[in-house]
């Protein structure tokens, strides 16, 4: 389970209205019949469409600033294994937001008339989407540019050679593109990932547009606040603030294994991502003490998803995460290659 929450900022300002953030959503029914199309939901309603959304949103946003957020866009992105677990991705994954929306709520340390903020003091919609592509800031693509800057050069010298301009082989070069096409470390289908390329396998998730004012429209609910659990006076009076960031991630989790009965690896929880990004030694002890089968499955989903995090990773940290990650891995190869899941 990966979740993100960002204010919607353009430039020095935010966006006055979630007319384009909509309209980036809506991309996936472009083309489709009526009865295949991904409507936006909320708590008590289905179908709702993106004129209501926008004009719901946008209206909700008094006395905020333009250098304040209007509405935060928070994305939740199920794992592979996660997915598998689900029969049925849009009905399954809105019954799951309807529950998440709840544990949002209950990360706020504020009070709305004295009591704590409930799910009815909060304007959302969300809109589940099964499609991915790869962009420009995946490691997969950064990894690749050096195979495809030496491509496109190539490309460019083949059609000097075919304009008369420069000389050489071009049987050769072609080659010579072929096997940079091979080397290229990641890989889909047999195929160099390229930016735009569509991402295999299933690849539902969850938008979700909250705004910043409470239902209302008198409160400001921020989920970016800096403070965890905190008072300040305003106008005489002691007010409750904050947003429990760590709160919110692990209720998630826990929502999604009570909804959906899943049994979640060491490997999968938000605190050990943690441990990993903060004190490795810490991740790598606690993982080498899992049973086999566990320890198994904790290193195969490393493979597909931890080393993907390493970006947002001091590099000395992730350099050492890595080189830890390495020499445990071949330390536990017998118990791994004993056990029923392969790597």
């Amino acid at each position: 389970m990966y979740i993100t929450i960002t204010p919607q900022k353009l430039g020095d300002t935010y966006s006055q209205s979630s007319a384009d953030f909509v309209g980036y959503l809506e991309k996936e029914n472009q083309g489709l019949e009526q009865e295949e199309l991904e409507y936006f939901f909320n708590q008590y309603g289905d179908k709702i469409s993106a004129e209501d959304v926008i004009k719901d949103i946008d209206g909700n946003g008094a006395k905020l600033k333009q250098t304040e957020p209007k509405f935060y866009s928070i994305t939740v992105s199920p794992s592979q294994y996660e997915l598998n677990r689900l029969q049925n991705h849009s009905e399954e994954l809105k019954k799951y937001t309807r529950e998440l929306m709840k544990d949002y709520v209950a990360s706020f340390n504020r009070e709305i008339n004295g009591r704590p903020i409930r799910i009815d003091n909060i304007k959302y919609y969300a809109k589940i989407e099964h499609q991915r592509t790869f962009k420009g800031t995946d490691i997969q693509i950064k990894e690749n540019q050096p195979y495809a800057t030496k491509i496109l050069q190539l490309k460019n010298e083949i059609r000097g050679i075919q304009n008369g301009t420069v000389g050489g082989n071009i049987k050769s070069k072609e080659r010579e593109i072929n096997k940079l096409e091979r080397e290229a470390p990641f890989q889909q289908e047999g195929k160099r990932i390229v930016q735009g390329m569509p991402k295999a396998g299933n690849q539902s998730h969850i938008h979700i547009i909250v705004s910043r004012k409470d239902a209302s429209n008198t409160f400001s609910l921020s989920p970016g606040s800096k403070h965890k659990a905190s008072e300040v006076e305003m106008h005489g009076k002691q007010v409750k603030r904050g947003f429990d960031r760590d709160k919110f991630f692990e209720s998630a989790e826990k929502t999604f294994d009570k909804t959906f009965s899943y049994h979640r690896n060491f490997a999968e929880t938000y605190q050990a991502r943690k441990d990993f990004i903060k004190n490795p030694k810490i991740y790598f002890s606690a993982l080498m003490k899992l049973p086999a089968n566990e320890k198994a499955l904790a290193f195969k989903i490393m493979g597909k998803a931890g080393i993907l995090m390493i970006p947002s990773i001091p590099i000395t940290k992730a350099q050492l995460a890595m080189r830890i990650f390495k020499q445990l891995r071949r330390g536990a190869e017998v118990a791994i290659k004993s056990s029923s899941i392969g790597i």
